[in-house]
Formats: C-alpha cells, sequence, structure tokens
C-alpha cells in the first residue's frame, strides 16, 4: 500500500531494492531499483492495484511486456522481465539516465538544427525496427522519447501498441476504445480509427515531434482536444519558418512530408 502510495523508500520489490520514483501516469508508476545482487540499476514499471482488477488494463500491461521483448536495437528502451507480488505487477526495464525531449525543449527551447535531425533519425532507426518486428507504436510525442548522457535517444512507453500478427488490437476494440494516443502528435487517420494505424501513423506523430523540436510547440497548440484532433484533419500549421526564419528547406521539407495528411 505504501509502495502504491508513492512511499517507495527502503521497499523492495522480487529482488530489486526501490531508490525513487521517477514517472507517475494514469496508467502506472516507474521506480528507479537496483538488483540486490548484480547491483544494476533498473526502471520498474508498476500497474496500480486499482487497475488490477480491469482485466483490459493488465492485459495491456502484458502486451507492452511482450512487445518490448520483441524488439532489440539500441534506440529502444529494453525489458528484462514481468513479473509480480500478489497484485503488484511490475516491468523490469533498462534505466535510461536522461532526460525526455519534451522536458529538454521546455527547460532549454526549441532545438538547434543539428541536433533535432540527430535525435529524430535515431528514433527513425529504432521505429523501423519495432515496424520491421510487426509493431506499431501509435503514441509517438516528445515525452516518450529519452536522451541519454551520450546522446543516445530511447524510445520507450509501448502501452498502446499494436502487434500487427496478434489479436491484441481487440483489447482496444472490446472497450470501445477508438482514439488512442496524444491530440498534439495524432494523426488524421489514427483519430478516426486508431485500430486502422499503422506504421505511417508513427511517422506523422514523429514529425509533429520533430515539429515540437524546432519550434518549440505542437502543430496546433490551442483549442480544446476535439478541436485539436480536428485541426489534424483539416488545417495547415503554421510554418516553421515563422519561428525559425534561418531553418533549413530541407529539413522543413522533411517534416512537412512527414505530416502529410493522407498516408
Amino acid at each position: 500500500d505504501k509502495l502504491l502510495a508513492g512511499k517507495h523508500k527502503g521497499f523492495r520489490l522480487g529482488k530489486y531494492k526501490l531508490l525513487g520514483q521517477i514517472g507517475k501516469g494514469g496508467m502506472s508508476s516507474v521506480y528507479l531499483a537496483e538488483h540486490e545482487m548484480m547491483r544494476a540499476r533498473r526502471a520498474i514499471k508498476v500497474l496500480p492495484r486499482n487497475r488490477v482488477g480491469d482485466s483490459s488494463y493488465l492485459e495491456r500491461f502484458r502486451l507492452e511486456a511482450r512487445a518490448v521483448a520483441k524488439l532489440d536495437d539500441p534506440n529502444i528502451v529494453r525489458a528484462y522481465d514481468i513479473d509480480n507480488e500478489g497484485d503488484v505487477h511490475y516491468i523490469v526495464m533498462e534505466y535510461v539516465d536522461g532526460q525526455d525531449l519534451h522536458q529538454m525543449v521546455v527547460g532549454q527551447g526549441p532545438l538547434d538544427y543539428d541536433t533535432a535531425a540527430d535525435y529524430i533519425a535515431q528514433v527513425a532507426n529504432g521505429l523501423q525496427h519495432a515496424h520491421e518486428m510487426g509493431l506499431v507504436h501509435r503514441d509517438i510525442k516528445p515525452a516518450n522519447r529519452l536522451v541519454d548522457k551520450h546522446g543516445t535517444v530511447k524510445l520507450l512507453d509501448l502501452g498502446l501498441a499494436k502487434l500487427t500478427e496478434d489479436d491484441q488490437a481487440s483489447l482496444t476494440m472490446a472497450n470501445e476504445e477508438n482514439v488512442l494516443g496524444t491530440a498534439d502528435y495524432l494523426a488524421p487517420e489514427q483519430a478516426l480509427n486508431s485500430h486502422e494505424a499503422d506504421s505511417r501513423s508513427d511517422i506523422y506523430s514523429l514529425g509533429c515531434t520533430l515539429y515540437f523540436l524546432l519550434t518549440g510547440s505542437p502543430p496546433f497548440p490551442e483549442g480544446s482536444i476535439s478541436e485539436r484532433l480536428l485541426k489534424h484533419q483539416t488545417a495547415r500549421p503554421d510554418s516553421i519558418f515563422k519561428t525559425r526564419a534561418d531553418a533549413p528547406p530541407s529539413l522543413v521539407e522533411i517534416c512537412e512530408i512527414m505530416m502529410s495528411k493522407k498516408p
């Protein structure tokens, strides 16, 4: 109970000693932990107990572990194990000592062009591996991209991923969850039906992420969620040149192609 309430110091989970909380969302909490025998640091993602009784959340949690386990790429956070102690279910993952791209831009402002291009290229490499393994991420956004101390970008958070050869997409269909993802970065076709999203939908979201890295804001920063989703369907975002007049035309063109309305 104390662990799930955020009181983690001195507590253990399986073979791991918990050192602190490093993230929290509606779907899970993430803790920094250390394997007691190996002295290796890991990130442990814990499913909240109040979600355990919901079979769709628990199965999606397991799906995330299966999805990450399929992947082996330097630009994707690795998963090492999934386990539970009673009704505390958790995934043991690679710990990345760094910050996400959203935090980076909010704290430092838009990135220089070479750095932005390098980071997006790294994510694209990881995404290509995921797509080749039959996985569509469906939630590409700056906050899901971690940069470590060496400048390596790691793709994480596969909680909404779709395995193309698996029946697991029915998990969301059964619960009538037709719109999955984050409104600021959601491809037009994914907003209409998330179950039809494919690799091109991830590319659109990656283009929106590049737009954010270059301008400091998502393509459509204003309005309600519904209004922003509609703008992704029908409107063109402000030109990158409006805020970055010296942006390389080739980079701006790549970003615009990635954010094309039609897949």
